[in-house]
């Protein structure tokens, strides 16, 4: 079997997921979210080539997840917005304007705390964005 060379592996995307990233937000379409706020929680997966970081151990080839992070809690308690959609094209945004090492990125976005009158465990979100 012929050994793969590292040069045949660009271009794979490789993964970095961060999950819980929480804050308390005011979006919502109601009066009380707008007012009161609420927590919201925040999965990501970052996609880029880690091959360069990984051969090099320079943090400057990656996305740092620390900077990333403080991204997407800027984004949750920034100007409110209706939608959890809408939260999450934000973050999505950001974070691939703020990072050009990265091809795409995957937003989760949790309300745990929706005003929906029966019980229920999670509400979410999730979209998918690439670099254009």
């Amino acid at each position: 079997m012929p050994s793969t060379s590292v040069a045949a592996l660009r271009g794979t995307q490789d993964r970095i997921t961060l999950s819980g990233i929480t804050a308390t937000g005011f979006h919502g379409v109601f009066d009380e979210e707008r007012r009161d706020g609420q927590p919201f929680i925040v999965d990501l997966v970052l996609f880029t080539d880690l091959g360069p970081a990984a051969a090099t151990d320079d943090l400057t080839l990656t996305a740092h997840y620390g900077e990333v992070a403080e991204c997407v809690v800027q984004a949750i308690t920034g100007e409110p917005l209706n939608l959890i959609e809408a939260l999450a094209g934000r973050i999505a945004d950001t974070v691939l304007a703020s990072f050009s090492v990265l091809s795409a990125v995957e937003v989760t976005v949790h309300k745990p705390k929706a005003p929906i009158t029966v019980e229920f465990g999670d509400v979410a979100v999730t979209i998918h964005r690439e670099r254009a």
